[in-house]
């Protein structure tokens, strides 16, 4: 059952200009308020109702009693029977509303990968969008299942106009050291002293406070920015776009980013590295921080026992 609407939305979307009860003129009884109540939902919702259900109790009666019929009649209307599809038909002409054809379904496919997602990647929102840019253009939204599919096909489309985008702007000798970083350039994997590839050294977490721990840290930070990375590379995604892609590449399996297209992996790699240099840096300073204060603590500890510490007094 629909929420009851407050007195000025019932007032402001629900109330019938001059121009609409004329066109009752020939209506009557169920036809008459069904018709009413759909010509004035559609403005509010952006689309025909799906059902009875979806209509507020209050509404119906608000519109039943400006047509003077029965609140009850709404009973007797036959939402999905012939006449109400004629009804849908007159009142598409009347708010100059047309169906969703496969045309308008692949614009607004394209209108939402270029101008919403490439900066959203929440469905619900996107979906808002869609609705919004169809009532703008006069297209009457889809089937819900259609509508997810446009969404799904938007997110798709963005992201990886968006990843292509982002993989274009290193040059050719960023992009061979990043992908030699991942093992797919010919003279194999980075490695470090240990033999761990260096790829994997610049994912893993720091170890304890200790001065091998800071040493290891820097050859990190000097390892990511030995890559190149343009300063400006990702000035235009979205910070939870960069975030998702940091622990997409991070999650993933070597193997697994170079089974992505070259622009796939290359951006998705250079996000992961673009954030590890800044949480490397911020690694560091916490390392540093800790050393100081473990140095002082050892200090003071000393200090307090070389002052309780027995003094010979018999001189």
């Amino acid at each position: 059952m629909a929420r009851l609407l407050e007195f000025g939305e019932l007032v402001d979307h629900f109330t019938l200009a001059p121009g609409e009860l004329a066109l009752l003129r020939n209506k009557a009884g169920a036809t008459r308020l069904g018709f009413g109540v759909l010509l004035k939902f559609v403005p509010w919702r952006g689309r025909f109702p799906a059902g009875r259900g979806e209509l507020p109790e209050n509404a119906i009666g608000h519109v039943a009693r400006q047509v003077g019929v029965a609140q009850s009649e709404i009973a007797r209307y036959d939402f999905d029977g012939r006449q109400i599809k004629a009804h849908r038909a007159e009142i598409r002409r009347e708010l100059g509303l047309r169906e969703c054809s496969v045309r308008d379904a692949e614009q607004l496919t394209v209108w939402l990968a270029e101008h919403v997602c490439e900066r959203e990647r929440h469905p619900d929102v996107v979906r808002d969008e869609l609705l919004a840019r169809g009532r703008a253009t006069g297209v009457e939204p889809p089937a819900r299942t259609r509508v997810e599919r446009i969404v799904a096909s938007a997110l798709r489309r963005g992201e990886d106009a968006l990843l292509v985008r982002v993989a274009s702007r290193p040059g050719a000798g960023v992009v061979a050291r990043v992908e030699a970083l991942i093992g797919t350039a010919d003279d194999g994997d980075l490695e470090d002293a240990d033999g761990m590839s260096m790829f994997a050294a610049i994912r893993a977490d720091p170890g304890g406070v200790s001065l091998n721990t800071m040493l290891a840290e820097v050859e990190k930070l000097l390892a990511v920015r030995a890559l190149g990375l343009p300063a400006g590379m990702f000035a235009d995604v979205a910070p939870r776009i960069l975030a998702a892609w940091r622990a997409r590449a991070a999650a993933e399996a070597p193997s697994h980013l170079r089974a992505h297209p070259a622009p796939t992996r290359v951006a998705l790699v250079c996000a992961l590295l673009w954030a590890r240099e800044r949480e490397i840096i911020d690694t560091l300073l916490d390392l540093l921080i800790s050393t100081v204060h473990k140095i002082n603590a050892r200090a003071e500890k000393k200090i307090v026992a070389e002052f309780i510490k027995p003094r010979d007094l018999t001189g």
